[in-house]
């Protein structure tokens, strides 16, 4: 095997979530959260749904993070960035409260042991569009340590999003790696099988798959993380 690392997806493949039962419910959070501080529910999530498309149409000038809140402003203005640090409180303290929304899978975290048990290197490409303290809740609600992972993207320490390439190309960038060095491992075919379009081997997780395109899966390796650990071994 010439593969040297393995990016693994979070939302729905490391962690089993129904991404939908799982965004109501963080918003649900957010807006009890922010609703006593003159935060009206559909402009709130509309807001935050606006803010999350400028992260992915970032071209790498800035942090998502700062697109994100340059977005944020323009909808709220100087109130939002006032209130940033409510925000912040939140995905530190009740943000815990979105793990009701996430499964567990045993054999997610063991896929990540017998990858690295293989001497391979293993990085979170998680799409960055939360902030680092969110992300690191997420790792460990998967039964995962943030530490387990050479790499984790979160909307600080990048300025691209999924399915863009170039995210990929700055992950293996900050790796020191090829498109031909590594494999992309995820639940959705749009935002993570796009990966082979650079080189990269690509498995897809059909557990809690998702396909907007409808697109034909037969392309790419896929089944759950039994059969990906059975790839490995």
């Amino acid at each position: 095997m010439s593969l040297k690392a393995v990016l693994f997806d979070l939302d729905g493949t490391l962690l089993p979530m129904e991404m939908d039962e799982f965004t109501g419910g963080y918003f649900k959070t957010l807006v009890k959260k922010l609703a006593p501080h003159g935060y009206e529910a559909k402009e709130l999530i509309d807001a935050i749904w606006h803010g999350t498309a400028a992260m992915v149409r970032n071209n790498g000038s800035c942090t998502n993070e700062e697109a994100f809140w340059k977005d944020f402003e323009g909808t709220f203005g100087e109130k939002g960035i006032a209130d940033r640090p409510l925000f912040e409180d939140f995905y530190a303290n009740d943000f815990i409260c979105a793990k009701d929304f996430c499964g567990f899978d045993p054999l997610a975290k063991k896929a990540v042991e017998v990858i690295k048990a293989k001497g391979l290197r293993v990085a979170l490409a998680t799409n960055p569009i939360f902030p680092a303290i969110a992300t690191q809740n997420r790792i460990r609600w998967a039964g995962l340590e943030p530490e387990d992972f050479e790499l984790y993207t979160t909307y600080e320490n990048i300025g691209y999003s999924k399915p863009n390439l170039k995210y990929y190309e700055e992950v293996l960038r900050r790796m020191g790696l090829k498109p031909c060095d590594a494999m992309m491992v995820g639940n959705d075919v749009g935002e993570d099988m796009v990966a082979s379009k650079l080189g990269m081997e690509v498995f897809l997780i059909t557990d809690h798959m998702i396909n907007k395109a409808g697109e034909d899966i037969s392309a790419y390796p896929h089944g759950g993380f039994k059969e990906l650990i059975e790839y490995f071994t």
